[in-house]
């Protein structure tokens, strides 16, 4: 196969702004880009190979034919981009994953129109509404409408011809009191249409503008002394004002805007959209976005604007973001609210997509348990600046009791996981007295002397309870060892979590909510039981073993033969002569039956 010559095809593309296709070598359509600059964008992709990431470096390696399309602005690109993506869905492409169908509200193009939902769209003159990511809020704004306004619900043809010439009659619907018997003239036209112009003034946000004219109309009504109209009109403002309410996020001045953030890692990303009318959110969605070329956050956010103003019909002007974006046109702003209600819209938007991203990813994570692993150890290695996966975590944690009795636990983590068969304990043979650092810096040598000696593999992560000091210890073991650059190390400061590098005299900290720190404190908690455990039996042992040889007859030989049968110094105490005498000759059964008051 003949290799690409990428400079006679730059050749040919213009410095202006447009949209680019890379084809392969089948004469597939393998990917779709936008540019301000044609030329400058597409160029970047054949830079040296050691700039580009793995996929894309195996895109370039694939293309045989670029072809393009100019167009007058960036805004233009940005919009037949995403519908060129959406229509030939090339390979390279993110993937948007939204395949259901969501409903719309219609309002019938008929005589007295009737309204409700459907999740087909059929181009036939009506009007329709949405569509509503939340099925629920959708109904509670028919239930609204139904309860405010009598509708008819039947398909009659009711043209004038047919009403005057009395072919129908009312239904239940209408002895119920839900529909006010249009069929039979009962409500004219003009009076049902009013109704239907302010059903739109909901549906479009307008809310407040319904409820103002439903006031004048009670304020008219009182002074016509019409009470029993302005009571039927005073019930449909309570129902207007409890749903206002309950959807009015900040003042009713900011309108006609959408707000959008985002939230990513390595493979996926996830854009919020809410559309605010009259300081009302009327429409929200949040969508999932598969990466396939490692993009931006700000090309994720920018395909996924255009995917939702098309969609639900956006004509606003302005545009709330989470970070600047390059993108420039004198009719649509983007802003980055500092403070402020349009800050306080960005943070209900983030708190959405945030929470749907959990969400999801628990799905996933419930049905592939290792996802879990390699999202919690691909965001630790990112946090802790690793160089490496940490797979094979451990911890090194000490205990004694007024300088007794010293020992060292070591805790194992595989893959974000206890592996409790490879915990060990440390029984400190060097040090003398209360010295914490020499203990640690004796048992991270033994651990990883007998490593090298039976050619185990080092873990990528060793995590020291402690401050510098001990940090330090166990670094100068590492060095004797020769293999301090082989590991990265860090020390965890139980005051405050901070988290200690070797020679930075700096702490690194990290969000107390994140899952990094939780692994971290797990590892350190888990080395702090193991050890107490191990530490408190040794120490029990110990001090029994003593009150023992302070027994006049009773010497460290026997003290030790007495702790091997009976295990406890309870049961020595509980113990007849004849259980003793096992164990002790005559005069020492005697001796140690008076110690206890026996």
């Amino acid at each position: 196969m003949s290799a690409f010559d990428h400079k006679k095809a730059l050749a040919d593309i213009p410095h202006k702004p447009g949209v680019y296709q890379y084809w392969d070598a089948e004469g597939t359509l393998i990917y779709i880009g936008k540019a301000k600059d044609l030329r400058n964008r597409v160029g970047s992709y054949f830079i040296q190979d050691n700039q580009l990431n793995g996929k894309t470096r195996v895109l370039v390696s694939r293309i045989r034919k670029i072809t393009f399309t100019i167009v007058d602005t960036e805004i233009d690109a940005w919009l037949l981009e995403n519908s060129l993506i959406k229509k030939h869905q090339p390979r390279y492409n993110i993937m948007l994953k939204d395949d259901k169908t969501y409903p719309w509200i219609i309002i019938k193009k008929e005589p007295f129109p009737r309204v409700f939902w459907t999740r087909k769209m059929v181009k036939d003159g009506s009007t329709y509404f949405g569509p509503y990511a939340s099925v629920g809020m959708m109904h509670t704004i028919l239930d609204l409408i139904k309860e405010t306004y009598p509708l008819r619900t039947c398909n009659l043809p009711l043209t004038r011809p047919n009403i005057e010439g009395g072919k129908f009659k009312v239904c239940l619907e209408y002895q119920i009191g839900n529909c006010k018997g249009p069929c039979q003239a009962y409500q004219l036209e003009e009076d049902y249409n009013q109704n239907i112009e302010e059903i739109k003034d909901i549906l479009n946000g307008k809310i407040g503008n319904v409820i103002k004219d439903v006031k004048q109309i009670i304020k008219n009504a009182v002074e016509e002394l019409n009470f029993e109209y302005a009571h039927h009109y005073q019930k449909k403002l309570h129902v207007l004002e409890k749903y206002q309410s309950k959807s009015t996020v900040v003042n009713s001045s900011i309108t006609n805007i959408d707000v959008v953030s985002i939230a990513s890692d390595e493979r996926y990303a996830f854009v919020n959209y809410l559309k605010i009318m009259n300081g009302s959110i009327i429409q929200t969605q949040t969508i999932e976005i598969k990466k396939r070329l490692d993009e931006t956050d700000e090309e994720l956010l920018t395909l996924a604007i255009t995917e939702f103003r098309t969609k639900f019909n956006s004509t606003s002007k302005e545009i709330i973001v989470p970070f600047e974006i390059k993108l420039s046109d004198a009719g649509l702003k983007f802003t980055v609210p500092k403070l402020g209600e349009k800050k306080s819209l960005l943070e209900l938007s983030q708190k959405n997509v945030l929470f749907f991203r959990k969400e999801k990813l628990n799905q996933y994570e419930k049905l592939n348990p290792d996802l879990r692993s390699e999202r919690i150890l691909t965001q630790m290695q990112k946090d802790l600046r690793l160089t490496r996966l940490p797979h094979h975590i451990e911890c090194f944690d000490n205990s004694n009791f007024q300088g007794k009795y010293p020992v060292s636990a070591i805790v194992v983590f595989r893959d974000a996981k206890p592996s409790k068969k490879d915990y060990r304990h440390f029984n400190v043979k060097t040090v003398e007295g209360p010295n914490d650092f020499a203990t640690m810096e004796e048992a991270v040598y033994r651990r990883y002397k007998r490593m090298l000696e039976e050619e185990q593999p080092l873990p990528q992560l060793i995590i020291i309870d402690g401050g510098k000091g001990q940090l330090s210890s166990a670094m100068s073991s590492l060095k004797k060892l020769g293999i301090e650059k082989q590991v990265t190390v860090i020390g965890i400061a139980k005051r405050l979590e901070e988290l200690y590098y070797p020679g930075d005299s700096f702490p690194l900290y990290l969000d107390k909510k994140s899952e990094t720190l939780k692994v971290i404190q797990q590892l350190r908690d888990e080395a702090h039981r193991f050890g107490i455990t191990f530490h408190r039996k040794k120490r029990d042992q110990g001090t029994l073993k003593t009150e023992l040889e302070s027994i006049e007859g009773i010497g460290k030989t026997t003290a030790d033969k007495l702790l091997r049968h009976f295990k406890s110094v309870k049961r020595i105490k509980e113990a007849e002569e004849q259980e003793l005498s096992k164990v002790l000759n005559k005069s020492q059964v005697k001796t140690l039956l008076a110690y206890f008051n026996k």
